[in-house]
């Protein structure tokens, strides 16, 4: 008895310290919450509660007047197999994902490659080609249109001195889409500054390597440049994907200038898409589906087929990657 008491009596010493630490690691998680807390908030109003919102009004009949009607699935059998125009808008955004992504950023890359190389000026070129990308999106489409008007615009004047008769351009369903692809490499400054801080990053001792085991140029862009950029170029593509499935403003004006009419959405069939409904976009058809004829329930679950297809498109691409890193090959 004499010797398990003061055993006994630093065993119970030794655990009183344990509130302190449970009111210390609180503490901690207090402040950590209270640093975030602010950004969770956002989160859950700006982002949480609009999905949650828009899931729920997919199943209703909308018109932002009188109160939802639950109605099922016949937003989405109607968006599935009845309406006229979904398919052309979604034939149009996929031309822009499979066309304007991969132009964009190729075109971007080259250019932050002779950008990382130039030796003389680099300040100025390098301002040149970024400086299009501060320009609002509504004014350099307007640019555009003005500028690839078949009749009185530069472009086609200066064709025409050499002897080329240039094409509609806007006004054209042939080259529509093509035009805004020229409008979206004339603007690729905020991806190709990216790519270039990313050339700028990668080590010289590996290209000096590379030297040493005798590679050409071309494999050392293929061994140490492309691999060194895998992140950045990984990022380039996702949000390229993304905002091309959101394609919206550009084909938006760029159809209202070139057809003469001064509404975007307004529910006038010879402008939405003009010409032709060759730039009839998803995102298009669905604000003229919510906002024009305030079919609310439907443009919502337009809105959560979009977002689950960018979802799907996020884990597809994250997958690939994975699978040819060192980590996912093993």
């Amino acid at each position: 008895m004499t010797t398990t008491a003061p055993v006994r009596g630093r065993a119970a010493t030794a655990v009183r310290p344990a509130p302190r630490r449970s009111r210390a690691a609180l503490r901690r998680r207090l402040v950590v919450l209270a640093l975030i807390g602010p950004v969770l908030l956002g989160l859950l109003i700006f982002f949480v509660y609009p999905l949650i919102a828009s899931v729920y009004y997919s199943f209703t009949s909308f018109n932002l007047v009188s109160p939802p009607v639950w109605i099922g699935l016949r937003n989405y059998t109607y968006l599935f197999t009845q309406d006229p125009l979904i398919g052309t808008a979604v034939l149009n955004t996929l031309w822009f994902v499979v066309f304007l992504v991969p132009i964009r950023i190729i075109t971007a890359l080259c250019i932050a490659g002779l950008l990382a190389r130039a030796r003389t000026a680099s300040g100025f070129w390098r301002t040149l080609f970024y400086l299009p990308s501060l320009v609002p999106p509504v004014a350099s489409v307007v640019a555009f249109v003005f500028l690839f008007n078949p009749g009185t615009g530069p472009v086609n004047q200066v064709l025409k001195a050499f002897g080329i008769t240039g094409p509609l351009w806007f006004n054209d369903p042939a080259w529509s889409k093509p035009s805004l692809v020229i409008l979206g490499i004339w603007v690729m400054g905020d991806i190709m500054i990216i790519f270039l801080a990313s050339l700028l990053d990668v080590p010289t001792e590996q290209y000096e390597a590379a030297s040493l085991d005798g590679a050409n140029g071309l494999q050392k862009v293929r061994y140490v440049t492309l691999p060194s950029m895998g992140p950045v170029l990984l990022f380039a593509v996702i949000t390229g994907i993304i905002a091309a499935l959101q394609y919206f403003t550009e084909a938006a004006v760029a159809s209202t200038v070139a057809s003469g009419k001064a509404t975007v959405g307004g529910g006038s069939g010879d402008v939405i898409g003009y010409p032709d409904d060759s730039l009839l976009t998803y995102t298009q058809w669905l604000y003229v589906r919510g906002f024009s004829n305030y079919q609310l329930g439907y443009a919502s679950a337009m809105a959560v087929v979009l977002f689950v297809v960018a979802a799907l498109f996020l884990v597809l691409l994250l997958r690939r990657v994975k699978a040819f890193t060192p980590e996912g090959a093993r």
